[in-house]
């Protein structure tokens, strides 16, 4: 199975040359590490950054230049920073063309939850809803089972949800997925994890058709 930066690098096969991409906190924020250096990608962060690069390496941290989740970024040429009222104008008026996130939850129907458990102190959606509510294009990366061994990826959320029918593929340390028709599509299985072991940590309907291969990472 992967590790979070396995789940990052095979995401970042989904950029293609020309995105505008928002990295969600967490795990999507490792994608910027793994895009290919012949394609051209510009990353944006709600907090007000476009043009966000790869993590900056220990000692050459500015700790003025952050990204949503206040973790040190670097900046590529021409990157550009504004207020969160820009910020979201480019999210609401569809101009990002690939949101990645992370998530407590995904339902087989497309429904996330990935900002509250309740009786947990949080200090906000941030951005969530918006990136949400606004992209055509989102994709979760996400582990498959939480520390208990319970499946993430259920028939319906059990916890608040961020926004409804809108994840269009999942990647997990198991497998890649596409939701469509509401039921979750096994495309590609991690190298050395076999069908088998992806269904009995699906609780959501899962279609498997015809051989599926390993990923290609």
């Amino acid at each position: 199975m992967l590790d979070k930066n396995g789940i990052a690098k095979r995401i970042a096969q989904e950029v293609k040359d020309g995105y505008y991409v928002n990295l969600g906190i967490g795990i999507p924020t490792l994608v910027a590490n793994f895009v290919r250096d012949d394609i051209e990608v510009e990353f944006q962060s709600e907090n007000g950054v476009l043009g966000m690069g790869p993590f900056p390496f220990e000692g050459d941290e500015d700790a003025d230049i952050i990204n949503a989740g206040k973790q040190t970024i670097t900046t590529l040429p021409g990157a550009s920073f504004f207020d969160s009222a820009m910020s979201f104008s480019m999210i609401r008026g569809k101009h990002v063309d690939l949101t990645i996130l992370g998530a407590m939850e995904v339902a087989e129907n497309g429904d996330i939850a990935n900002w509250k458990i309740p009786g947990k102190m949080v200090k906000g959606m941030g951005g969530a809803m918006d990136l949400v509510a606004s992209a055509e294009n989102i994709i979760v990366a996400m582990m498959h089972t939480n520390k208990a061994g319970e499946s993430k990826l259920l028939k319906s959320c059990t916890l608040p949800l961020t926004g409804v029918g809108c994840v269009t593929k999942i990647v997990t340390n198991l497998a890649v997925i596409e939701i469509k028709d509401g039921a979750f599509h096994l495309l590609e299985r991690a190298p050395g994890v076999s069908v088998e072991d992806i269904q009995n940590a699906t609780e959501g309907t899962l279609i498997v058709d015809g051989e599926v291969p390993e990923m290609n990472i």
